[in-house]
């Protein structure tokens, strides 16, 4: 079983849709203008909240935004096969975990122990 975080383009922007609780807390970033941007904005935001996963970074065509509807987050569980057999609202609102455990309980179950 494996957890990633996948960096999308930008929630709140400056020049385009910025909250003033970013503001406050120093989170200030206008839309990325190249792949190299995006990529700084992400490890910024990884390092700030101690994200202790793996973080993969969309293409800057937002090809994982496009064909999963991640923006502005959202949870998934994705099976053994390939397919996706949890996805939550989008959150922060949407976020369910309880949703996601017990899906992960049915498609990762936990290892049985060596004979």
């Amino acid at each position: 079983m494996a957890f990633y975080v996948v960096y999308i383009l930008e929630a709140h922007a400056s020049n385009v849709w910025q909250m003033e609780s970013n503001v406050k807390q120093g989170v200030v970033f206008a839309m990325p203008k190249s792949i190299g941007e995006r990529e700084a904005v992400a490890d910024s935001c990884v390092r700030n909240l101690h994200i202790q996963i793996p973080a993969l970074l969309d293409d800057f065509a937002d090809s994982t935004e496009k064909a999963y509807t991640g923006w502005p987050d959202r949870l998934y569980v994705i099976d053994r096969d390939g397919r996706v057999a949890c996805k939550t609202q989008a959150g922060p609102f949407g976020f369910h975990p309880e949703e996601v455990e017990r899906t992960l309980k049915v498609t990762a179950p936990p290892a049985l122990p060596p004979p």
